[in-house]
């Protein structure tokens, strides 16, 4: 799979250029909006590695992986973690051993909302003595490209993780807090309002826009972003205003509008 021909980017593409490209696509292929989830996962899969600087250069020019600090294998298209785990206890598949134990490099893709959770994962790993489920905690407030270890997964067995978190399409992280855009009417903002927003925890709260804003401005809700580690503290949410002109303006307010234009 070629992700630039999944965006429709070509090599020369700056990193807005993919993003609106990704942003279309996704909108346009959202299962929830009636699109194809395979070709969803397509496009999630190549904006993660086109928008992630370190990943497209190890994309563009592919080298050969080396084994320092431990064996290290990146998953691809169509390689998943019990792939890796059938190799490894079927004797197949290479490994290092590090104070008697094999250490063990792979990377899990998740959501922002498992990130912000902290989910469980069941991982299945084919053994000498049969198939086992093995439980991975996927720790609150992880970061994309972060690498976490589990040590003694199982006997003998020390495993790292890289955690890659797929983009999201209400929310754009940037370390703890979370960014989101709301369209609100141009009146509005003169006048002042109310709206409701989701936080990324399905908190529903309601948001006050003060008279006289102005457009463009961003609203925080403090502690309604990320976890900070394991710290008990929450990152913002920044709100953007984006104005918009109603198409249903009467003459009336044009003209007073211009009665009182420089005012």
């Amino acid at each position: 799979m070629d992700h630039y021909s999944v965006l429709g980017v070509t090599k020369t593409a700056t990193p807005d250029e993919i993003k609106k490209a990704y942003r279309k696509l996704a909108s346009q292929h959202h299962p929830d909006k009636g699109g194809d989830t395979a070709k969803f996962q397509q496009i999630q899969e190549a904006y993660a590695v086109l928008s992630d600087p370190e990943k497209k250069a190890q994309y563009d020019n592919p080298q050969p992986q080396g084994f320092p600090g431990g064996f290290h294998m990146n998953m691809g298209p169509g390689m998943d973690i019990n792939d890796l785990f059938g190799q490894i206890f079927s004797g197949q598949g290479p490994f290092v051993h590090r104070n008697n134990r094999q250490v063990m490099r792979t990377q899990l893709r998740i959501n922002l909302e498992n990130a912000y959770t902290g989910d469980k994962q069941y991982v299945k790993m084919h053994t000498q003595q049969g198939p086992k489920l093995i439980e991975v905690m996927i720790p609150q407030g992880v970061h994309h490209g972060q690498q976490i270890r589990y040590d003694n997964i199982l006997p003998g067995v020390n495993l790292i993780i890289e955690f890659v978190i797929n983009p999201n399409l209400r929310f754009e992280r940037q370390g703890d807090h979370l960014y989101s855009n709301h369209t609100i009417s141009v009146f509005d903002l003169i006048t002042g309002t109310k709206f409701e927003f989701t936080t990324i925890s399905n908190r529903v709260v309601e948001v006050q826009v003060p008279p006289k804003t102005q457009p463009f401005m961003q609203l925080k809700l403090t502690g309604q972003g990320m976890p900070i580690g394991n710290t008990g503290h929450y990152g913002d949410q920044l709100i953007l205003l984006k104005p918009f002109i109603p198409d249903n303006i009467s003459d009336e307010i044009v003209d007073a509008i211009l009665r009182n234009k420089g005012n």
